[in-house]
């Protein structure tokens, strides 16, 4: 049974995964360019990626949105090799069903924005309270599916630090680390990880304070994405499914209300300080 990763606690699926189609694309890509004569630094701004996106989709640790596949047919020739590629990409290893086509925009937009008051969003979360939210999941899990989950999160936590130019913005329920998950010494690991991530210069992150007399966000988690060519999606998961939003008045409405509890959250250096404050109370 294949594992996921929602950025939640993680959650079975019974459909089977092809962990080889990534490779195999990756694999062609490089045969194609390396055919065209061209060097990994070459063929990167013909695409318009890094380098080392580049390498990650070639290495299959990536999964390739349809602008690369576009504009990479065009810089190898238009053979339709990979267009014809590509559509067997509809599965990821590690991705429940219904988070494929986030996880694509995902790699690739230009900023997300996540309100969470169940848990610390996958992106954000350490090692051992991501393996806290495995070990404690219901039913249980075993040792290689946990391991599964493990490696799916942490390829999906390389965003934040390889996607520099990407505008990161989290709101956090205060409650989340007074629940202390996995107890004190996980709880202080993983403030000091957020406050580390919280100094990088693509990344704000905001406290929603425990008291507070009126809030947007009663209607649950939600993310919310804008890609490269100034689109917006949305996504909203439940504990064993998840619902894409492209509808524009839902949009609309959620980014009225994401605006809302930005406002009502904690400015983000009073944020930082409560994390502070936090940390040594542990």
């Amino acid at each position: 049974m294949a594992m996921t990763d929602t950025g939640g606690a993680g959650t079975h699926t019974t459909e089977p995964e092809a962990s080889d189609s990534l490779r195999t694309f990756g694999a062609v890509v490089q045969a194609l360019r390396e055919h065209a004569g061209l060097s990994r630094g070459d063929f990167a701004p013909l695409v318009g990626y890094s380098k080392h996106t580049v390498a990650s989709i070639e290495l299959g640790r990536r999964m390739p949105d349809d602008g690369f596949v576009e504009r990479a047919e065009a810089a190898l020739g238009n053979t339709g090799v990979l267009r014809r590629a590509a559509q067997h990409l509809s599965r990821r290893p590690g991705l429940a069903a219904w988070f494929r086509r986030w996880a694509r925009l995902e790699a690739v937009a230009s900023s997300l924005a996540t309100y969470e008051c169940r848990l610390i969003p996958g992106l954000l979360q350490t090692k051992a309270y991501a393996r806290t939210l495995f070990v404690n999941q219901l039913p249980p899990l075993g040792d290689d599916q946990i391991d599964a989950q493990m490696t799916a999160r942490l390829e999906r936590q390389r965003l934040l630090r390889e996607r520099p130019n990407t505008a990161y913005s989290f709101i956090l329920e205060e409650h989340l680390l007074l629940r202390r998950m996995g107890g004190a010494a996980v709880t202080r690991e993983l403030l000091d990880h957020l406050l580390d991530l919280a100094g990088l210069r693509n990344i704000e992150l905001q406290i929603m304070p425990l008291v507070r007399e009126s809030h947007a966000g009663l209607g649950g988690p939600v993310q919310l994405l804008e890609t490269r060519e100034n689109k917006w999606f949305g996504y909203c998961e439940g504990q064993e499914s998840g619902q894409f939003v492209s509808d524009a008045k839902v949009l609309s409405m959620l980014q009225m209300r994401y605006a809302r509890m930005r406002s009502q959250a904690l400015t983000l250096e009073d944020s930082l300080s409560l994390l502070r404050r936090m940390r040594g109370a542990l």
